[in-house]
């Protein structure tokens, strides 16, 4: 496996046994739950900048990460599943020495993720938070089905021509809708424009349908599972496919959702629009503290 040429200005390379994963740890030394922050697709830790330091203004510490071949974190030879994907996650948790209880947080495709990693350990996720997240049966819906589809087309092609380079200008148009700032802006900037991280971004999206059977086999998130879900727009904005992305929270005893006027599936991680995300993490916490 290649390294990555740049070493990351936010946060540490991680050698998790024999290659590296990029963590981004914010917040004060406490004992409260660890905030674990899984972006979506084609994303990097520098998504989470803005959320990351609303999280540490309330006291709370957070991890954001790049995933395997994205960002600044070494390739992985396995498919980039589900199961791999939380296998990393898990890995660099015990590399970074962090065993205790954890809040996961997910943004967009991460709402698969989501549902490989909490089974696997439901002994220390005390909740989950879903940012305009996907639910892995959406994929049993035709309209959404058919978008998801024609995405991962879209992505196959992309990722067999990252090589060319063309991600570089589109970065510079496309790379940063969330609105960050300073050296997370630069950072999401040079990531998006990366030839490596395009491929395995894309080959992440390429993997959707398998992560999404992993998802189903391990179930649904058990009802006493704290869940709050954000969505991007109001009610009505979208309301078929928000009525898929609800039903986590429907379905969980302690369930939250908010819908976040004015919002998009990017700038809902901005300075416009983060706090609402802040709110559904401390949601899961109090509903957490109250079991």
């Amino acid at each position: 496996m290649t390294a990555q040429r740049f070493h990351p200005s936010r946060g540490q390379l991680v050698d998790i046994g024999g290659r590296r994963m990029r963590a981004a740890l914010a917040g004060p030394d406490t004992d409260r739950p660890l905030i674990v922050l899984e972006c979506g697709a084609f994303g990097c830790a520098a998504d989470w900048a803005v959320v990351q330091e609303r999280l540490a203004a309330r006291g709370l510490r957070s991890l954001a990460y790049d995933r395997a071949g994205l960002g600044y974190s070494d390739p992985s030879p396995e498919p980039r599943d589900g199961r791999a994907i939380a296998a990393d996650l898990e890995a660099l948790l015990a590399r970074l020495g962090e065993t205790g209880p954890i809040v996961y947080t997910g943004h967009s495709m991460a709402g698969l993720m989501a549902r490989v990693f909490v089974p696997r350990n439901r002994e220390r996720v005390l909740g989950v938070v879903l940012v305009d997240a996907v639910t892995p049966e959406m994929l049993d819906v035709r309209r959404t089905a058919a978008g998801i589809h024609a995405y991962r087309g879209a992505m196959k092609l992309v990722g067999a021509w990252s090589s060319a380079g063309f991600m570089r200008p589109v970065s510079l148009v496309i790379g940063d809708l969330i609105g960050l700032e300073g050296e997370a802006r630069k950072e999401k900037r040079r990531i998006y424009g990366s030839a490596s991280h395009t491929r395995w971004a894309a080959e992440e999206v390429v993997n959707w349908p398998r992560t999404s059977a992993l998802g189903c086999e391990a179930g649904g998130f058990e009802p006493e599972l704290p869940v709050a879900v954000v969505t991007a727009g109001g009610a009505e904005v979208q309301a078929r496919l928000k009525a898929l992305q609800v039903v986590p929270a429907q379905r969980s005893q302690r369930g939250y959702v908010e819908h976040v006027r004015g919002a998009n599936h990017a700038n809902l991680l901005g300075k416009a629009f983060a706090d609402p995300i802040v709110t559904g993490v401390e949601h899961v916490l109090r509903a957490a503290e109250r079991a």
